[in-house]
């Protein structure tokens, strides 16, 4: 990795996954760095683990559920009353649960909505207002490829990235100008505790430690999209522009929906 942009970072869903891999790089390279979920026993061993290797920065737990606006917005007022600006945040706290349309469920996509969606909305509720005052800050949201285009089981949790990558965009027309920048995030299959849960097989599954490199990098060089693995974000690209006549059988015929 380059010289070191941030000196202190915010990642959200920190104790495990992506969000673990990069608080872990990134400490190691020197930075401060607050990491947040609803486990502490996972934020803690993060810590541990950072102090165990030597690095040179710092990994600091804090408990903390993302969907609770009011609680998200004292902990960045926390976070910066104590140990100063932040410098990069990294928005990874995020579900997933499948939901084929005969078990459809509002509920299910509500819940997902709640911790994929609005809980990057109430990061940017108190960290944009901050950071436009002082016209300096990298965000990074981390949605997904799958809010490309709809796949079959994926209503609730693509549904709750495409709409990520939609407000992305939209904010990034606005913040083009100003000190500070944002990066959309869109991973393809990373080997988390979460896909460890897929019972389908995961096409160009990658390391999270292989992803964390690859956000750190497209950070760095100021990326609005960073989506990896390129083999597999190029075919959904490719798909993204498919007519539905087109694109709905043939998605049913790749997934193996039709053999359902």
């Amino acid at each position: 990795m380059k010289e070191l942009q941030w000196k202190l970072v915010w990642i959200t869903g920190g104790g495990t996954g992506i969000g673990r891999s990069t608080a872990l790089s990134l400490s190691e390279s020197g930075a401060r760095v607050i990491i947040s979920g609803r486990t502490e026993n996972a934020l803690k061993a993060v810590a541990d683990e950072s102090v165990a290797q030597h690095h040179s920065g710092s990994v600091i737990p804090l408990v903390l559920d993302m969907t609770d606006q009011v609680a998200v917005g004292q902990a960045v007022e926390l976070i910066e009353a104590e140990y100063g600006k932040l410098d990069l945040a990294l928005l990874c706290a995020g579900n997933h649960q499948s939901m084929p349309v005969d078990r459809f469920s509002a509920t299910t996509c509500r819940e997902l909505m709640e911790v994929n969606y609005f809980g990057v909305m109430n990061a940017l509720d108190a960290l944009l207002p901050r950071m436009l005052a002082r016209d300096s800050g990298v965000l990074g949201v981390v949605a997904s490829v799958a809010g490309y285009r709809g796949l079959p089981t994926a209503a609730a949790y693509g549904g709750s990235k495409a709409a990520l990558i939609n407000a992305c965009e939209a904010l990034a027309t606005e913040l083009r100008g100003t000190g500070v920048h944002l990066s959309l995030i869109n991973p393809g299959f990373v080997r988390t505790p979460l896909t460890d849960k897929n019972s389908f097989p995961m096409p160009f599954l990658i390391e999270a430690d292989d992803a964390a490199s690859a956000i750190l990098k497209g950070l760095q060089r100021k990326r609005f999209e960073i989506a990896f693995p390129w083999t597999f974000v190029l075919q959904l690209k490719i798909m993204r522009l498919l007519p539905y006549f087109i694109y709905l059988p043939l998605i049913r015929k790749v997934t193996g929906a039709d053999a359902k």
